[in-house]
């Protein structure tokens, strides 16, 4: 049956019976009748059916929330398994908010040291999408804000506090300041994260603090987009110090300290609360609570 779950999860997610298909590389056919012999397993109707996919019915709804968790738990038991005779193995898919993904590399790089026959893979998310994800079983983990919005039930493990900078062109008259005040940004050309990114929900909470109404020239979910264009010269951006310093390095940009935040964001890694926990899980929760130290 856990083929046949695999099938009416994937159909779920693309709502379209070729793209499930084609994820699962299968025929469509093949995942037409796999549906079928699942619904005459269960007993009841999952998906609406017409000409084209209909959505999934009452009963499917449940269904999909069951067969998410029997395929996380057995793809859990089949890492177990082969953890008990090589030693920590599989694949870990942690979601990170764009700003943490230096820490990210950091975090990965440390435990792969540790676990060589881990592997990773990491995806760019904001932090409500990395909560979904959790909670629907795409992804094992994530990094994201630990304080600022809720979280629901899930572990934490703190690594690094936000600090934010200002960064800007060389040639811009505040290039050579030795640090800023939040108000001195009032008027000033910006270019900032999407207001999805819960970064940007943050800056805005800053802004308003200190009385600030910025002029907003682009808006991006991508950091480096905003560092490309604060390279032309024509505007500036806030980011994260440390995401800041990785991505300014030799571009002819100024990095330049914001003072008057009334208290830095804490980032963390974020995991699906649960007992028993995997070894895998349980060994990169006890990485990030090393890595501040470390580092």
């Amino acid at each position: 049956m856990l083929d046949k779950l695999e099938m009416f999860i994937a159909l779920a997610k693309e709502c379209h019976f070729g793209r499930a298909a084609e994820r699962l590389n299968i025929a469509q056919p093949t995942l037409s009748a796999g549906i079928k012999q699942l619904e005459a397993q269960l007993g009841v109707q999952l998906v609406h059916r017409g000409s084209r996919f209909g959505g999934l019915t009452p009963e499917g709804q449940t269904a999909l929330t069951w067969a998410k968790r029997i395929v996380d738990d057995a793809r859990q038991l089949r890492d177990e398994m082969r953890i008990s005779r090589q030693g920590l193995t599989g694949e870990v898919r942690l979601a990170v908010i764009p700003t943490a993904q230096t820490w990210a590399g950091r975090l990965c790089t440390a435990f792969s040291e540790r676990h060589p026959n881990v592997r990773f893979t990491i995806l760019s998310r904001n932090s409500r999408e990395i909560l979904q994800m959790l909670d629907d079983f795409e992804a094992d983990a994530g990094i994201s804000y630990l304080e600022n919005e809720p979280l629901g039930r899930v572990d934490t493990a703190e690594l690094y506090d936000e600090s934010y900078i200002l960064v800007c062109a060389q040639s811009s008259r505040h290039a050579k300041r030795a640090q800023m005040a939040w108000s001195d940004l009032d008027g000033e050309t910006l270019a900032l994260l999407t207001p999805d990114m819960q970064n940007r929900r943050i800056i805005n909470q800053l802004f308003a603090e200190s009385g600030v109404t910025p002029m907003t020239c682009i808006e991006s979910n991508s950091i480096i987009a905003l560092v490309a264009s604060v390279a032309s010269g024509h505007c500036m951006t806030v980011l994260p110090r440390d995401v800041a310093s990785f991505l300014s390095d030799g571009k002819g940009l100024a990095l330049v300290p914001l003072e008057g935040a009334k208290r830095p964001q804490k980032v963390g890694l974020i995991l699906p609360h649960c007992d028993p926990r995997t070894p895998v899980l349980s060994a990169l929760l006890a990485e990030a609570q090393r890595l501040p130290a470390a580092g």
